[in-house]
């Protein structure tokens, strides 16, 4: 076979570089460290996480309305004690479901998947020893690894170091650790203060609730909700691993609303 001309060379080596983006864009929202959902070894995680049912609202969702307002506070404080999931990064999953049912009730978010990737994402928001203030804002910020192309993708510099503070390279960024690139592409202000954060839980579960809508109209499926947490990450083990947080998360809240109060 002739070699292709050189003047086609230019042309495939962009085309190359374009898909190799692409794929690590879907790869890489996240970094690839996480801890294991408790007491779930990989032949015993689920497949996929059924919904757990809406949470109990305030109000409905409006413009200018932060999502944290948007649940029942009685409920937060009985889910958070019950699943572990401390009670401001729940906050922040309820509220965005709510604005998704009212935006896109066809997608069936559910509360426990968006709390399951967080957890496997930063631990709510605690990774590496940060915390979330009253405010929604985490504290110290949360950067991954540099995607350097070593054991990782290698995803250049984007944002100059604007978003995640590297202008060398991109690292994944805040409770849901979005790429640069994806958090321009979904950016949102989730609590109405008015500032678009990736290091905002309440900003950076609203855009992860968008984008996951955006990838899947039908997580009260099986096929529906795989295809939507693969669009996330889609490596098998993370996708199981946020299957079984998710069902933890939801009988540990069916358990605590049937439980009589002492």
């Amino acid at each position: 076979m002739r070699p292709a001309p050189k003047t086609l060379m230019p042309v495939v080596a962009v085309v190359v570089a374009l898909v190799l983006l692409a794929v690590a864009v879907v790869l890489f929202l996240a970094p690839r460290t996480r801890d294991a959902a408790p007491g779930a070894d990989e032949a015993s995680r689920p497949s996929w996480a059924p919904p757990a049912g809406s949470p109990p609202r305030t109000m409905n969702p409006f413009d200018g309305v932060s999502v944290v307002t948007l649940v029942d506070p009685t409920w937060l404080d009985e889910t958070a004690k019950a699943t572990g999931i401390p009670r401001r990064a729940l906050a922040a999953y309820a509220g965005a479901t709510v604005v998704k049912e009212d935006h896109r009730p066809d997608c069936h978010l559910d509360w426990t998947t968006l709390a399951a990737i967080g957890a496997v994402e930063s631990d709510h928001g605690r990774h590496g020893g940060s915390t979330v203030n009253d405010a929604g804002d985490v504290e110290p910020p949360i950067y991954g690894r540099d995607l350097d192309g070593e054991g990782v993708a290698l995803i250049p510099d984007s944002d100059g170091g604007e978003i995640d503070e590297d202008a060398e390279g991109d690292r994944a960024v805040g409770p849901m650790q979005f790429i640069p690139e994806s958090w321009r592409n979904w950016h949102v202000d989730g609590n109405a203060d008015g500032v678009q954060d990736p290091q905002n839980i309440d900003d950076a579960v609203m855009a992860a609730g968008n984008y996951l809508c955006r990838a899947s109209s039908a997580f009260d499926t099986e096929e529906g909700w795989r295809a939507g947490v693969m669009a996330y990450n889609s490596d098998p083990d993370y996708v199981g691993t946020v299957a079984a947080y998710a069902v933890r998360f939801a009988e540990a809240a069916a358990a605590s609303a049937t439980t009589p109060s002492p």
